[in-house]
């Protein structure tokens, strides 16, 4: 698929068949993830891949957002060992966002489903995610991107808005 047609075709996809995403896809979609930009390079994002049914379905209760049932998530973290120093360590979550829009555009580019799940900044949502993956706290969940084959179809669109758009 060509860029154009990729960015009208990411929807976000809640209905998922029971079927495995490959290796070879989720190599594909985390090469994508780390090819975005971040601040001064400091790439402080960490990525955990979850296939596990045990732990997908606690994933799925960490907040009122996940109760979503795919085959795979990815957890985006922010590392703030990596992160900018003082004020400027909340470019994480810029960082972060980047590689998860990257994620997001490679799954439909395969071809696959996918859905962004925000847990930061709620709070007892980071703190059942940070549990359920034994993070450090020094490592912030920032969403769960839930991947796998669509079991819905939703159209193309386009959301551009003219009046969002100011030029000087």
């Amino acid at each position: 698929m060509e860029l154009k047609e990729v960015l009208k075709a990411r929807r976000s996809i809640r209905k998922y068949k029971d079927e495995p995403v490959s290796k070879e896809d989720i190599d594909y979609l985390l090469h994508a993830a780390m090819s975005g930009p971040s601040a001064c390079n400091r790439t402080p994002w960490e990525f955990y891949v979850i296939t596990n049914k045990e732990t997908l379905e606690k994933l799925r209760k960490a907040s009122r957002f996940s109760n979503i049932n795919a085959p795979l998530a990815i957890v985006v973290c922010g590392n703030l060992s990596r992160a900018l120093p003082s004020q400027l360590s909340p470019y994480w979550i810029q960082d972060c966002s980047a590689a998860t829009e990257n994620i997001l555009l490679a799954a439909t580019d395969l071809k696959l489903g996918s859905l962004w799940c925000g847990i930061h900044p709620q709070k007892r949502a980071e703190q059942r995610v940070s549990e359920i993956l034994s993070l450090t706290e020094k490592q912030v969940p920032l969403n769960i991107i839930y991947i796998g084959h669509p079991d819905e179809t939703l159209e193309p669109r386009d959301q551009y808005k003219e009046a969002n758009v100011h030029y000087l």
